[in-house]
């Protein structure tokens, strides 16, 4: 497999960081891989520095672990952290839920089926990468559409380090969000049933934690060349 070749306008910092981001949503990077920065440079046509502010970047926000000595390690999360990950959303989307009944206008509800539309799409073209990603963001565009920042920014912090958990501890074979459950989650909000919507996101957050061995630990290889798929 060869590499792809670089885009003619080199990423900043933030793309950069993005892009890593959506490569751990993917599962094209796992749990504790170490970010070689000299590959990372290549990859992305940048210099080591440039790498080495994106990784600082995404280490704030917990997606990379920096060791001293040893370089940037994309974060591996205990069973104890998955449990306490599962635990804060299981707080946080309820939350999102109600703002997104009260604020939500009908631009927001289309946004929210088109994305279910594309969650469809990539399930029908079998694409395992693309549902991940997009499951993901799906909660994330929920947390956009609920008009609360704070909530917003977290929610960008969780879903990349839930995607990592699943990396590390799902079945084979498992998707990252059980089929239908966003559909019924949207359509609980656009009938404004708010007891509905919330027992069927927590309901749902209970679902993917149930399938996640949390003993298992599995061995995960890394092809430096899907970087840029």
């Amino acid at each position: 497999m060869t590499m792809d070749a670089a885009p003619t306008t080199k990423p900043g910092i933030e793309q950069i960081a993005e892009r890593i981001t959506d490569a751990v949503m993917e599962h094209r990077l796992p749990p504790g891989i170490k970010l070689v920065e000299e590959k990372l440079a290549k990859a992305f046509g940048v210099s080591r520095t440039k790498i080495r502010q994106a990784l600082t970047l995404l280490a704030k926000e917990g997606l990379v672990t920096l060791h001293a000595n040893r370089g940037a390690f994309v974060t591996r999360p205990s069973a104890a952290e998955a449990r306490d990950l599962f635990a804060t959303r299981r707080l946080i989307e309820p939350e999102i839920v109600r703002n997104v009944i009260a604020r939500a206008c009908d631009h927001d509800l289309i946004r929210l089926r088109q994305h279910l539309v594309a969650e469809a799409d990539a399930r029908q073209e079998g694409d395992r990468r693309k549902i991940i990603r997009l499951s993901g963001q799906f909660h994330m565009l929920l947390a956009e559409v609920s008009g609360n920042k704070f909530i917003e920014k977290l929610m960008a912090e969780l879903c990349p380090l839930t995607c990592l958990i699943i990396a590390l501890y799902d079945a084979p074979q498992t998707p990252a969000c059980p089929e239908d459950e966003h559909n019924q989650i949207v359509e609980a909000i656009a009938r404004q049933d708010q007891a509905a919507a919330i027992c069927l996101m927590l309901r749902h957050l209970a679902h993917i934690e149930s399938t996640l061995e949390l003993d298992v630990v599995p061995e995960l290889d890394i092809h430096w060349e899907t970087l840029y798929g």
